[in-house]
């Protein structure tokens, strides 16, 4: 075999070297094949035992979720008749995120995640079984609902990043963009049930059934994560006690811009551009004249789209930022588009698409953050991503009510795509001139192709 130029008339000795070459770049191949997960093995995570258990308990829990979200937003509106008011909901349930999710991030990354997890999980199982019997009692008033969401936001400050960071330590770095991307599926697919039940509890019983399930339905990952095996998860350093850390926190991610423009991304998207709660029921209410049914449906198609788009991401090996930002414009452009829809079928066959990019900008960012971020920093690195992206609700969702409520659902609907729309746009050529990269248009056969490729270096010029 030729191991190069001038191989054919080189002495013996040189013919030592081939095999050894021809060694490593197998080795080299088959290390790089371990490394990167599989292309298409969509349930891969799935064969570790402990991440099974987590899933199942996650099914029933999302499915009660989904209930009471419904159910809440309808009592609210019920109560009221006001979008502002399901804005002020949605927004205390996210407010202690905005207040104090540096804080959980940090205490996440000190504490043991399975026992945390059991904490928060009966915390906010607690919060759903008051207020189901204050509703079926009849003595629910809109504060009462008010009180219920600030304290299941409280519990999420310490349970969303536990969350997060719990499944590296379940199924590995390897298999991590696959759990993420189930853990979605599994969130979107309980969409499609929860919801549907919801709407036949509140038309048949009334809003209260929908709480006492939820309420009930934390006793499976509460029971899922009793029944973990502590020797097969993957140990992860925790952070010790020491002074500074939260500006560490903030340090690490301002000194990486993939991390950070990331993160301002996601702020955008998450503020404006997920208020589906606000815009879907005043489009049930007022545009289509649907009802609690109506409602449901929305959020069912919203959640089809989303499923979707979470089995997709789970095939792909890797998150690239080329991705996150072209899905987030499509995201904000479909919202815009929706918006403007006159017909019913048609507002409603453009919510599975919108569904299906939302769940894309969401994995797709959650896995790339991830997978940046050192273990050590990882609690307090996902707690500042969820603060964002969560916590910009308090701030967008009463935004998007107001302008619901006094210009009507269409223009609500419309300013919140086309913020999301221009944040892409912005950090996209933002994140194009800190890596130093063009748009490439050319044709490739008959077809013409868009490329992101680096920037020409313009030569030195002499002297």
């Amino acid at each position: 075999m030729s191991s190069g130029p001038g191989a054919d008339s080189a002495p013996a000795p040189i013919e030592p070297r081939t095999p050894r070459t021809t060694r490593t770049t197998r080795t080299t191949r088959t290390a790089r094949t371990a490394e990167e997960p599989r292309r298409g093995s969509m349930f891969s995570s799935l064969r570790v035992r402990n991440y099974r258990l987590f899933f199942a308990g996650q099914v029933v829990s999302n499915i009660g979720t989904w209930m009471q979200r419904i159910a809440q937003d309808w009592l609210v509106l019920s109560l009221t008749g006001s979008s502002t008011a399901v804005g002020i909901t949605t927004a205390l349930q996210f407010l202690p995120m905005l207040l104090l999710g540096l804080y959980g991030g940090l205490l996440v990354d000190r504490l043991p995640k399975r026992p945390t997890l059991l904490v928060t999980q009966a915390s906010m199982a607690v919060t759903g079984l008051a207020l189901a019997a204050l509703d079926l009692s009849g003595h629910v008033e809109v504060w009462h609902v008010y009180v219920a969401a600030l304290l299941v936001g409280m519990a999420t400050v310490v349970d969303n990043p536990a969350r997060q960071t719990f499944v590296s330590e379940m199924v590995g770095r390897d298999q991590l963009q696959n759990a993420v991307s189930l853990n979605s599926a599994n969130f979107q697919s309980a969409r499609l049930v929860g919801p549907a039940v919801a709407g036949v509890l509140i038309t048949g019983m009334g809003t209260g059934w929908a709480f006492l399930i939820n309420g009930l339905s934390f006793a499976a990952p509460i029971a899922g994560l009793m029944m973990m095996r502590g020797r097969e998860l993957h140990p992860v350093e925790r952070a010790p006690r020491a002074k500074g850390q939260l500006r560490e926190g903030i340090r690490y991610v301002s000194g990486r811009p993939h991390l950070y423009w990331t993160i301002v991304l996601i702020g955008f998207v998450g503020a404006f551009g997920f208020n589906f709660p606000v815009v879907l029921s005043a489009f049930a209410d007022d545009v289509f004249h649907t009802g609690a049914g109506g409602y449901s449906l929305f959020n069912t198609l919203i959640a089809v789209g989303s499923l979707a788009g979470a089995l997709l991401a789970a095939r792909r090996s890797r998150a690239r930022l080329r991705l996150l930002i072209v899905a987030a414009l499509a995201f904000g452009v479909l919202e815009v588009a929706a918006a403007l829809s006159p017909e019913l079928w048609m507002f409603a066959l453009l919510l599975v698409p919108i569904g299906a990019f939302s769940m894309t900008v969401n994995v797709t960012a959650n896995t790339g953050i991830q997978m940046a971020t050192e273990p050590a920093m990882r609690g307090r690195v996902m707690s500042l991503f969820m603060m964002v992206f969560l916590g910009g609700t308090p701030i967008g969702a009463p935004l998007a009510g107001w302008a619901t409520d006094v210009y009507g659902p269409r223009a609500g609907f419309a300013v919140c795509g086309a913020v999301a729309a221009l944040s892409a746009v912005a950090v996209g050529v933002v994140l194009a001139r800190v890596g130093r990269l063009r748009l490439a248009v050319g044709w490739e056969g008959a077809h013409p192709t868009v490329r992101v490729v680096p920037r020409e270096r313009q030569p030195a010029t002499a002297g």
